[in-house]
């Protein structure tokens, strides 16, 4: 069976996509799998991994323990999976592989959201900092354990590097050494090319996902109005094309409307973007995409700019609310109050083994896999 969805890509996908078959493998070597892929089992392994399921109780914007139907830090990243495996799809390049770097891409993620990032990277300062990204590929490389010979999930080394990488090329290797090591990808990662189409469309997704869920649970959460949306010149058009139609009654449903066809707009743009930019940039074969000069994967001018000014309405209407900014600095006490609690005696929380290689970093690893709930009722019994 594998063989088969192995031979199906061969015949399918473009020749710019990575083919499961052409896989550099993995760390640590295992049998291929009877029926998946590899970049199948990866996607499979990261679903049923502890770190995703704890991403049900993290912050995307709003606190996870305050409402039933905000996003989440896993419904963010299922949504993201979405909407790059459909662009994935459309641009014949590898569906797993491309889901499974969106799946994970959050798994890292402290409690909090990014305000509880920053809080623990100033905790982490004098001892190697603190990224989320970086502690996604901890995450699955060290600190999921679920197999009697190896730590971590033992992912394909295109799942790694797309993870690693997918924001484009590392040019600054001391925070991978202080979080990684830089020699565990030795012969393995190429740091200064450009990641695959897949893990390119990963991020961008990102994007997509959380500027229009984003603007969502903040109209859900009346923090702003779905009409105030015609400030961003981006959606005139759409919110012109409902506003007779909206009322009390069908409030809901029209924001829901406005959001997907936001997001419609978006896909479209990005591709037929992505397919001039492969064009002018003569990208023919894998080698070019990771070879380029710059990222492929992008926006037209005119959607750049666009998406400029909805993070500009974000900030002022959402991130920036009272509202927001009072739990931020909640959780920024929090997670700063924990990190000196458990600095003064870590060996209640954490294992000797962790602390002997690294007492700071193991305290980080700590924090950063907590849930909100966990951070909140291990701050309110030992403050």
């Amino acid at each position: 069976m594998r063989e088969y969805f192995e031979e199906l890509e061969q015949q399918v996908l473009s020749p710019l996509a990575i083919k499961s078959i052409a896989s550099k493998g993995r760390k640590f070597s295992e049998p291929l799998d009877l029926t998946r892929t590899c970049f199948q089992r990866d996607r499979d392994r990261i679903i049923h991994s502890k770190s995703f399921r704890r991403l049900k109780h993290k912050t995307q914007v709003f606190i996870s323990t305050e409402k039933d139907h905000v996003r989440s830090r896993l419904t963010h990243s299922i949504e993201v999976s979405q909407i790059s495996r459909h662009m994935s799809r459309l641009l014949r390049l590898n569906e797993a592989l491309t889901e499974a770097i969106a799946l994970a891409h959050d798994l890292g993620h402290t409690p909090f959201g990014h305000a509880g990032e920053d809080a623990l990277n100033e905790c982490m300062d004098d001892y190697g900092g603190f990224d989320h990204n970086l502690q996604t590929l901890r995450v699955v490389m060290f600190l999921e354990n679920k197999y009697l010979k190896f730590n971590g999930l033992n992912l394909s080394i295109e799942t790694l590097e797309g993870l690693l990488k997918h924001n484009g090329p590392i040019d600054d290797l001391n925070l991978v050494e202080n979080l990684i090591g830089v020699k565990r990808f030795k012969k393995m990662i190429n740091f200064n090319t450009y990641p695959s189409l897949e893990a390119q469309i990963s991020s961008i997704s990102d994007d997509i996902a959380y500027n229009n869920h984003d603007i969502q649970d903040g109209i859900n959460a009346n923090l702003f109005k779905l009409e105030e949306l015609v400030e961003i010149n981006f959606f005139k058009d759409i919110y012109k094309k409902y506003k007779n139609k909206i009322n009390k009654q069908n409030y809901k449903i029209a924001t829901y409307q406005v959001i997907r066809d936001s997001i419609d707009l978006m896909i479209k743009d990005l591709i037929n973007n992505t397919k001039k930019n492969l064009v002018l940039n003569k990208v023919k074969t894998f080698k070019d995409v990771i070879n380029s000069n710059n990222t492929l994967v992008n926006f037209s001018k005119s959607l750049r700019d666009s998406e400029n000014e909805i993070r500009y309405f974000l900030r002022l209407k959402m991130y920036n609310h009272k509202n927001i900014l009072k739990k931020n600095d909640k959780g920024k006490l929090i997670i700063k109050n924990l990190f000196k609690k458990i600095e003064k005696n870590p060996k209640k929380f954490i294992t000797i083994n962790g602390l002997y290689k690294n007492k700071y970093r193991a305290i980080s690893d700590f924090i950063s896999g907590m849930t909100d709930r966990y951070a909140i009722n291990l701050y309110n019994k030992i403050k």
